[in-house]
C-alpha cells in the first residue's frame, strides 16, 4: 500500500478538499423557528442544533420547501468583530449552556448523521481532539469555524463517493475514496476498515425472507473516522520507515508508544 502524503487535490484525508460535486450529503440543520418549511434529511450528516433539518449558511442543501436563511443568536451580543455572523448564529445555537465555548456534550448533542442517528462518540472525540488546538477541553468560536468547514468538505467527499446514491459508503466505494487520497489498502485491509466502521455490516434480517432494516454501509461519520485513522496510521508507519522501503522494525514499547500517541 502506499502512504504517501498528498493527494491529488493538495490535502490528505484528515483535511479533505471542498469542490466535489453530486447529489445531496451531510449538512447543518438550524432549530426550527426560521421561515420556510424542513424536508427530509440529507442521506449524509451534520448538525442538529435541536431540530429539522434546513440548508446551511451559504450552502445548497436545504430542504424541499426551501429555507429562507438564518436564525437569530440566543445570547445578547453579537459576533466577534469580522466574524460571519450566520456562523456566528450556528456556534450559539450550539452552545446551549452559553458559556461562549462548545464542549464535548454540545458538540455531541448537536452533530446527527443523515438518517437522524447521532454521529460516533468516537468521532465526536476524534473531532475535539483535532480542533480543540488550545487544549482547553471545550472549543471556542474560532475553533468552531474550522470544524464547521471541514465538516463542510468531509460533506462533499462523501457526496462524491457515494455513487449509488444510498446514503452511506460501500466497499468499492471506500476503496475508491481511500485510493483518491494515495491509501492503496489490500483487499484483505478493506474488508478489517469495513467491519470496523459499518455499524450494521453482518446484521440478519428480522425475519427470514425479510429485508435487515437498513442496508450495511458507512455512516458519514464513520467514513470521516476511518479515513481519518487510515491517514494518521500511515503517517505513523511512514515517520518509522525511513528508508521507504515499506517495511519497518519495531520493539513493544515503540509500537505501544506509535498506537498510543493516536488519536
Amino acid at each position: 500500500m502506499s502512504y504517501g502524503g498528498h493527494n491529488q487535490y493538495g490535502a490528505p484525508p484528515g483535511a479533505p478538499p471542498g469542490g466535489y460535486g453530486g447529489h445531496g450529503g451531510g449538512g447543518y440543520a438550524p432549530p426550527p423557528g426560521g421561515p420556510g418549511g424542513y424536508g427530509a434529511p440529507p442521506p449524509g450528516g451534520g448538525y442538529n442544533a435541536g431540530g429539522g433539518y434546513g440548508g446551511p449558511p451559504g450552502g445548497g442543501y436545504g430542504a424541499a420547501g426551501g429555507h429562507a436563511g438564518g436564525f437569530a443568536p440566543p445570547s445578547g451580543h453579537g459576533p466577534p468583530p469580522g466574524a460571519d455572523p450566520q456562523l456566528w448564529n450556528w456556534f450559539t445555537s450550539v452552545d446551549t449552556d452559553r458559556s461562549g465555548a462548545i464542549n464535548p456534550q454540545e458538540l455531541e448533542r448537536a452533530l446527527i448523521n443523515g438518517d437522524w442517528t447521532p454521529f460516533d462518540l468516537d468521532t465526536v472525540k476524534l473531532l475535539m481532539t483535532i480542533f480543540d488546538t488550545d487544549r482547553s477541553g471545550t472549543i471556542g468560536f474560532n475553533e468552531f469555524a474550522g470544524l464547521w468547514k471541514y465538516i463542510k468538505d468531509w460533506q462533499n467527499v462523501f457526496k462524491h463517493f457515494d455513487r449509488d446514491r444510498s446514503g452511506s459508503i460501500d466497499g468499492n466505494e471506500l476503496r475508491d475514496a481511500l485510493a483518491q487520497f494515495g491509501y492503496n489498502l489490500s483487499p484483505h485491509l478493506l474488508v478489517l476498515v469495513q467491519r470496523k466502521y459499518d455499524v450494521k455490516a453482518g446484521t440478519t434480517p428480522s425475519r427470514p425472507g425479510m429485508p435487515s432494516s437498513a442496508p450495511p454501509g458507512i455512516s458519514f461519520d464513520r467514513f470521516v473516522r476511518a479515513c481519518v485513522v487510515v491517514k494518521q496510521l500511515s503517517e505513523a508507519f511512514g515517520r518509522l520507515d525511513t528508508d521507504r522501503d515499506g517495511w519497518i522494525q519495531i520493539g513493544y514499547e515503540g509500537f505501544m508508544e506509535t498506537v498510543l500517541s493516536l488519536p
